[in-house]
């Protein structure tokens, strides 16, 4: 009974990228490439393009070898500190983690005993696309930088062309067959929308991009996010998907993406943006526990957001070991992703006793794209999502699109770029 059910469960996650370790549904593994190829037909997100990192060479594991003994314990000696004593806050952060730890090692002593989804995660990066076959990767095209193009005085000229392909949609009678179109659709301070249910290949400059299904785009700064409230407060979003660019000396010494001061998402429009019948909104926080508190005292509140429940992402290489020491105190392996329910403009908040409870301290496990790349983790939150189905979804300061879903911020397109994808060979 048990190697039946181990086979269902790696079936099951070979078709949707998700793997549950347990009945209690607790523990998941996350294949962020399955996932998002779910949003398209035609192309393929590359394995090899998501996972850029943490799935080593024997040589470049080796490399540290080289160095000389007397080389190492150089840097050894310079790295040696004093005792730290921790402050205040960093109390209350070590306390969060230690609540979090004996979760984490159970989750990833779950990994590490399914033997059958190891096998497979050891070769996600090679992977190609299913039976049909794929040609390879687009070649590379220059990489724009949206943000300083939209400060520039001719962004509200530049435009986005979308390559509509043929394609059959049902009906009750017989299906309507559209031909081929084109479109030029103003790429800045615009809603761009897919309605299709097909992938669609677009133009911007000397770039290509990949529009998923069912999906739509507004590339504008924060001063603009107010153009997405929607007239009727029924027509608003109940799932709403938040990964601001927080503050950080990692990403500013990078240069990875620009960062914004905590007061300015203070101004987002949440209530505005919130469903009449309400929303599930998620949050990715760091470790940093003035940033927590900063959630907690005053960005929730300010939203009208009720705290229901904490997500944890645990992040692994290609061998399932973890990305760094669970215990490091700055550089930590795993992320929060903070839930709580909004009710919108509604005044009465007793709205919020009809949502549905979400279990605490969930952990998900992931292999990790690319620098502040999130894994597409809607889907386990899509229960909890209050309302009507299908849900209306967004994500806030997206940096990648997903069928469904609008995605908002000043570069929503940067992993929609071409040379993330492969395209099928029957297209």
């Amino acid at each position: 009974m048990a190697e039946s059910q181990t086979t269902d469960q790696l079936s099951t996650f070979l078709e949707s990228g998700i793997y549950r370790f347990d009945s209690s549904n607790s523990v998941f593994f996350i294949d962020s490439v399955r996932v998002l190829n779910r949003s398209y037909a035609r192309f393929r997100v590359s394995p090899s393009a998501y996972y850029s990192r943490f799935f080593e060479s024997n040589g470049a594991r080796d490399e540290p070898a080289a160095t000389s003994t007397g080389s190492r314990k150089r840097k050894r000696k310079q790295k040696e500190k004093r005792p730290h004593t921790l402050n205040e806050r960093e109390q209350i952060a070590d306390q969060r983690h230690q609540e979090a730890r004996p979760l984490l090692l159970k989750a990833h002593e779950a990994l590490l005993e399914a033997t059958d989804l190891l096998a497979v995660i050891r070769n996600l990066r090679s992977e190609r696309c299913s039976s049909e076959g794929c040609q390879d990767l687009f070649l590379p095209s220059i990489e724009q930088s949206f943000v300083e193009l939209a400060s520039v005085w001719q962004a509200p000229l530049y435009e986005i062309t979308l390559n509509f392909p043929p394609y059959r949609e049902p009906t009750e009678g017989s299906p309507v067959v559209h031909s081929s179109e084109q479109r030029l659709i103003p790429v800045f301070n615009n809603l761009v929308v897919n309605e299709t249910s097909k992938d669609v290949e677009s133009e911007f400059l000397n770039s290509r991009y990949i529009i998923p299904r069912k999906s739509s785009f507004y590339m504008s700064d924060l001063g603009k996010i107010r153009d997405l409230i929607p007239a009727e407060s029924d027509c608003g979003f109940n799932l709403i998907l938040v990964d601001p660019p927080w503050e950080n000396s990692s990403a500013h010494q990078k240069l990875k993406y620009p960062t914004l001061p905590n007061r300015y998402f203070l101004s987002l429009p949440i209530k505005k943006l919130t469903h009449t019948e309400g929303a599930l909104l998620a949050l990715w926080v760091t470790n940093r526990e003035k940033l927590r508190g900063f959630v907690e005292k005053e960005l929730f509140p300010s939203w009208g957001v009720k705290y229901m429940a904490t997500l944890y992402w645990l992040k692994v290489k290609a061998d399932c070991i973890l990305t760094s020491d669970l215990d490091l105190f700055h550089h930590r392996p795993y992320e929060c992703l903070l839930l709580g329910y909004s009710h919108g403009e509604a005044r009465n908040s007793e709205c919020l006793s009809r949502f549905k409870p979400i279990p605490d301290n969930q952990v998900f496990i992931s292999i990790p794209g690319d620098y502040s790349r999130k894994p597409p983790i809607g889907e386990l939150l899509l229960e909890y999502v209050p309302g009507s189905k299908p849900a209306r979804c967004i994500e806030l300061f997206a940096r990648e699109m997903l069928g469904g879903w609008t995605s908002w911020g000043n570069e929503p397109l940067h992993f929609q770029e071409s040379r993330y994808f492969s395209r099928t060979a029957n297209t």
